[in-house]
């Protein structure tokens, strides 16, 4: 079998992965379930090897993918800055894996959740 089912159809399936994706960006560190840490690595990893290509249709085959949330707001002397997650993606995380190939991710188990036991992992950037 090439992917999980997480217990959901294809389109719930794909707008949670999206999600996860998009939260891992923003946040470079989230905590969910062993499976689902598990599942977005894949899509993580190809959302990054996209952004270390940096052209046009790799920007576009992310957009696709990843949400068009806010990742960070600051104050440069009179303008207001606003990124995107996708613009992180593309101009703060990729950058950093330059030289690697490939294992941008880390996943680290952590304790069973209180109220069901599902396993619990932490995944973040290496």
């Amino acid at each position: 079998m090439g992917y999980r089912k997480l217990g959901r159809n294809s389109s719930q399936r794909k707008a949670l992965l999206r999600d996860l994706t998009t939260d891992l960006i923003i946040n470079e560190r989230i905590e969910t379930t062993e499976t689902r840490a598990k599942e977005i690595r894949k899509s993580v990893e190809k959302m990054i090897t996209l952004g270390k290509r940096g052209d046009l249709h790799a920007r576009r085959l992310a957009a696709s993918f990843v949400r068009g949330e806010v990742a960070d707001i600051r104050e440069e002397e009179d303008s207001v800055i606003v990124q995107s997650a996708l613009q992180k993606l593309f101009s703060d995380i990729a950058p950093r894996y330059t030289d690697r190939q490939g294992g941008y991710t880390r996943i680290l188990k952590t304790q069973p959740r209180r109220g069901d036991g599902a396993p619990m992992a932490i995944i973040e950037f290496v």
